[in-house]
C-alpha cells in the first residue's frame, strides 16, 4: 500500500471520546445528544480525519471535471434532457455540470481551465495563454513538503472555526440504538468503492489480458531496446535524474529498424515524444519529454480499423486518487487532452474505487503499458466499444467500509445493522459539501444568489481561520493588506486555485466588474457554490420535517410519479412509505410540501434575503430551476460480518488487485485484541456513504467535532 499522505490534515489522530453518543430514547427521531465524557472513552482509537472527505459518489452532469482538487466543467453539454433526470435522481449538479461538489473550492483547490479553453487565438499566444502555461511549469515543480513548518498553531486551533453537524442542519438520527465507537478508515483500504454500472453489474479488475488486435505492434518489437536503455528510459519517464533526453544509436540503420525503435519506445514508456538525430555521421534516436501544451495534441493520427469500435473502455483502479486526478496522470503519460476520456460516476480521492472508463482511439496495448510505470493504478478488463461513457449513467456504487476496533458488543453491532438495512438513513448532504474552513461554501452561495458580488469576492479572498496552506494566507494577506489582485496573485505557486481564478479575473476586469472576474473561474465551480446553499437548506428543512412529523409520511408530503412531484392526499397516505417521500430543494421550478414545512422554507430564504417565489437570477447560469431527493435512503445488498484480529496493520479483506497477484483472504482468529466490523451495501448516485456509517455509529462527521474533543492527541 502507498505511504500515508504527509499533509497534517491526514496525520491527526481522534480517539473514542470524538464519538458523539446518543441517550436511550423511546422514540427513534432523536436529536443530536450530547458528547459521552472523556472518562468513558474506551481507550485510544486513532483514525484519519482526511477520511471524513471520502467516497461521496456524486454523478448526474456532463463531461470533464477536476484537476488536482477541483472540478472542471464542459459547457458545451445542453441541459434539456439533464434536468429532467436530474430533478428525479437529485439536485447535485446542475444540467452540464460535472459531479464533484463534494469538495470545497475554498482553500487552494486546483481548478484547471476547461482544455477548449487552453489554446490561443490565431495571432499568437495571448497574455493568458502564456500565464496558463507558466503555470503548468509551476505546478509540476510543486511541493506539499514544507508547508508544515510555516504552521503556527496547531490543526486543533485551526478547525476550532470549523463547521459543525449541527451548523449545517444534521441533526436527527432515525435509529434507536446506542451507536458504538469504532475507528473509521484507520487505513485507507479499509474503505472500497466498486462502481455499478447501467447494467447492474458492479465493476471489478479481473483481467489484466489487452485483447488481440493485428494493427497493434506485436510484443516482438520490444525486444529491439536493451535492459540498460529501458531503465535509462524508465529513469527519464519517472523524472529520476537530471537527463533531459536518452539517445539510442541505431546500429543497422534501415528505415524499418528505427520505426521498430519509435514505436517500442512510445508503447513502453508513454509521456515520451521521439526523434531521430544525425550525430557525427551516426543515427540516434532522441527520446525526450514532450513539454507544455505541445504535449496535450490530440491522439496520434493512426490507422485505427474500421470495425474496432472508436472507445476503448477499460476499468481502473486506483488507489488515493481522485477520477479526475486520475485521468490528468493518465493522459499526461499518454500525451494526449483529459477531454477524450469520459466516466459514469466521480470518486473521491480518499479511498480505493474501481470504476469503468473509455478513452477516444487509444489503444489497450497502449493502455496496458500504463500498468508498468504508474503506481496506484492498475488498468484492465479491456474492450473496444463504439460509444462513450456517459456522466449520470451508473445505478449507483457499492461500498466495503471497515471500522476498526469497535467497542459495540454484537447485539449491539446487530440492531445498529438490522436498523441500517430496515430503516435506513436521513439523505443529509454531508460535511465535506460545505468546506472545512471558517467560510461555509453555502455563504458564498447565498451571496451570489443576493447578488451581492462584494461580498462574494470578500468572503473567498479574505483572511480566515482554518486548515490552509500556507501560501494561500500570504495571499489572503495581501489581499487584505493592498486590495491589489495581481500583487496577491503573485503569492501564490499554483494559480489554479479558486482565489488565483479570481484574482486573475479582478485583474483583468478590474475591481468594478466582480461579475466577470468571477466568471473566470470554470463553471463547475461557481456553480458549487449555489449547491451548497441549496443542500444547506435542504438539511435543515429535512430535520424540521422529521423533528414533526416523525418516519412516517403524512397528507402534504410529496412523492415522485416520473418525473413529477405530486402531493400525498388523505386518502392515499397508506399507500406510501418514508422512503417514497422526496423534499425539493429550492429553485424556481419545484413544488413545496403543503403543511408547516413549506412555511419554513420560506421563512429561512426570506431571512436570507431571498425571494422563495423568484429564484430567477439575472444571470441565467445562478437561476436555480431546484430539485427534489428522497429523504431516507435505505442502502441495498446490506451484510455485514464482526471479525478478530491482532495486528491494526493488516488489511481486513483483499482487494482486486489482490485478488489478481493471486493473495490468499485473511484468516480470522476466534478471538483477537481487537475486533472490527466489515460491511458491504450499495447505494444510488449522490448519496453520502459517510451518512450511512454516521446513522450506524452514531458519530459526528464533522472535523472539528473529531478535533475538539480530543485536543491532547493533537498538540
Amino acid at each position: 500500500m502507498p505511504a500515508r499522505p504527509r499533509s497534517r490534515l491526514f496525520r491527526v489522530a481522534f480517539t473514542a471520546a470524538a464519538l458523539l453518543r446518543p441517550k436511550q430514547h423511546a422514540c427513534p427521531l432523536a436529536a443530536r445528544p450530547p458528547p459521552r465524557p472523556r472518562s468513558q472513552a474506551p481507550g485510544s482509537l486513532k483514525c484519519f480525519l482526511g477520511t471524513l472527505k471520502m467516497e461521496m459518489t456524486e454523478v448526474t452532469g456532463v463531461s470533464l471535471k477536476r484537476g488536482s482538487h477541483a472540478v472542471e466543467d464542459n459547457d458545451s453539454v445542453a441541459p434539456a434532457e439533464e434536468a429532467k433526470r436530474q430533478k428525479v435522481l437529485d439536485h447535485c449538479l446542475t444540467a452540464g455540470q460535472d459531479g464533484l461538489e463534494h469538495v470545497s473550492p475554498p482553500g487552494g483547490v486546483h481548478v484547471p481551465e476547461p482544455p477548449a479553453a487552453v489554446s490561443a487565438g490565431e495571432g499568437g499566444k495571448n497574455s493568458d495563454v502564456q500565464l496558463e502555461e507558466e503555470e503548468e511549469e509551476e505546478e509540476d515543480g510543486l511541493s506539499e513538503e514544507g508547508e508544515e513548518g510555516e504552521e503556527t498553531e496547531s490543526f486543533a486551533d485551526m478547525m476550532k472555526h470549523g463547521l459543525t453537524e449541527l451548523d449545517v442542519g444534521i441533526t436527527k438520527f432515525v435509529s434507536s440504538h446506542q451507536g458504538f465507537s469504532g475507528i473509521l478508515k484507520e487505513r485507507y483500504s479499509d474503505f472500497v468503492v466498486h462502481e455499478i454500472g447501467k447494467d447492474g453489474k458492479i465493476s471489478h479488475l479481473d483481467d489484466l489480458s489487452v485483447p488481440v488486435d493485428e494493427e497493434d505492434p506485436s510484443e516482438d518489437v520490444f525486444a529491439v531496446l536493451t535492459a540498460e536503455e529501458k531503465q535509462r528510459l524508465e529513469e527519464l519517464q519517472l523524472f529520476k535524474n537530471k537527463e533531459t533526453s536518452v539517445a539510442i544509436e541505431v546500429i543497422e540503420d534501415t528505415k524499418e529498424k528505427r520505426t521498430v525503435i519509435h514505436q517500442a519506445i512510445k508503447s513502453l514508456f508513454p509521456g515520451l515524444e521521439t526523434k531521430t538525430e544525425d550525430r557525427e555521421g551516426k543515427k540516434y534516436i532522441v527520446a525526450y519529454h514532450a513539454a507544455g501544451k505541445k504535449a496535450l495534441a490530440n491522439p496520434r493520427k493512426h490507422s485505427w480499423p474500421k470495425s474496432r469500435g472508436s472507445y476503448c473502455h477499460f476499468v481502473l483502479y486506483k488507489e488515493n486518487k481522485d477520477t479526475m486526478d486520475a485521468i490528468n496522470v493518465l493522459s499526461k503519460y499518454l500525451r494526449v487532452k483529459p477531454n477524450i476520456f469520459s466516466y459514469m460516476g466521480t470518486k473521491d480521492k480518499r479511498a480505493i474505487t474501481v470504476q469503468e472508463i473509455a478513452v477516444l482511439k487509444i489503444t489497450a496495448q497502449r493502455l496496458a503499458h500504463l500498468n508498468k510505470c504508474l503506481m496506484n493504478f492498475k488498468l484492465g478488463n479491456f474492450s473496444y466499444q463504439k460509444n462513450p461513457l456517459k456522466l449520470g449513467e451508473l445505478q449507483g456504487n457499492h461500498f466495503t467500509v471497515v471500522l476498526r476496533n469497535i467497542t459495540g458488543t454484537d447485539e449491539q453491532v446487530q440492531q445498529a445493522m438490522n436498523s441500517l438495512k430496515e430503516i435506513g438513513f436521513i439523505n443529509y448532504y454531508g460535511m465535506q459539501r460545505f468546506g472545512t474552513t471558517a467560510v461555509p461554501t453555502y455563504q458564498v452561495g447565498r451571496a451570489i444568489l443576493q447578488n451581492s458580488w462584494t461580498e462574494v469576492m470578500d468572503l473567498i479572498l479574505k483572511p480566515r481561520s482554518g486548515a490552509e496552506k500556507g501560501y494561500l494566507v500570504k495571499c489572503r494577506e495581501e489581499w487584505a493588506k493592498t486590495k491589489d489582485p495581481a500583487a496577491a496573485l503573485r503569492k501564490l505557486p499554483v494559480k489554479r486555485c479558486v482565489e488565483g481564478q479570481l484574482l486573475r479575473g479582478l485583474s483583468k476586469y478590474g475591481m468594478k466588474n466582480i461579475v466577470s472576474a468571477f466568471g473566470i473561474i470554470p463553471r463547475n465551480n461557481r456553480l458549487m457554490y449555489i449547491h451548497s446553499y441549496q443542500s444547506y437548506v435542504w438539511n435543515n428543512m429535512v430535520s424540521k420535517r422529521i423533528e414533526e412529523y416523525g418516519l412516517k409520511p403524512v397528507p402534504g408530503d410529496l412523492v415522485l410519479k416520473g418525473a413529477t412531484a405530486t402531493y400525498i392526499d388523505e386518502e392515499d397516505v397508506n399507500n406510501y412509505s418514508i422512503h417514497d417521500v422526496v423534499m425539493p430543494l429550492p429553485g424556481f421550478d419545484v413544488t413545496y410540501p403543503k403543511h408547516k414545512i413549506s412555511e419554513a422554507y420560506r421563512e429561512m430564504l426570506t431571512a436570507d434575503n431571498l425571494d422563495i417565489d423568484n429564484m430567477r437570477h439575472k444571470i441565467r447560469d445562478y437561476s436555480l430551476s431546484g430539485a427534489y431527493r428522497k429523504i431516507i435512503i435505505r442502502p441495498q445488498n446490506v451484510s455485514w460480518e464482526v471479525v478478530a484480529y491482532d495486528d491494526p496493520k493488516i488489511p481486513l479483506f483483499n482487494t482486486d488487485v489482490d485478488n489478481l497477484e493471486g493473495k490468499p483472504p485473511p484468516v480470522f482468529a476466534s478471538e483477537g485484541k481487537y475486533r472490527a466490523l466489515k460491511m458491504d451495501f450499495s447505494l444510488p448516485p449522490s448519496t453520502y456513504a459517510t451518512m450511512a456509517i454516521r446513522e450506524v455509529l452514531k458519530m459526528d462527521t464533522s472535523i472539528k467535532n473529531q478535533t475538539q474533543l480530543n485536543t491532547t492527541w493533537l498538540r
